[in-house]
């Protein structure tokens, strides 16, 4: 969760990814951000987000996107 942390924080080293929910919802990442994200995922992480799995609710908390990574690993 860590590096996950890290790979936001990059993004905006002004929220604390670790607390912080609504990051879709809120606005705090858009849709340039999870383009971002899904590629630093998966050159980190070796995990593919399929389309189906873009949703703004894989992606509204450092926890969310957590599980998924999780979640699709397993896979």
């Amino acid at each position: 969760m860590n590096e996950l942390i890290e790979i936001l924080s990059e993004l905006h080293g002004d929220v604390d990814f670790a607390t912080e929910e609504g990051l879709i919802e809120n606005g705090i990442l858009n849709s340039l951000d999870i383009v971002s994200l899904i590629t630093e995922i998966s050159d980190r992480f070796d995990v593919q987000i399929p389309a189906e799995e873009i949703l703004p609710e894989n992606f509204d908390s450092a926890a969310a996107l957590w599980a998924l990574i999780s979640r699709l690993d397993e896979d």
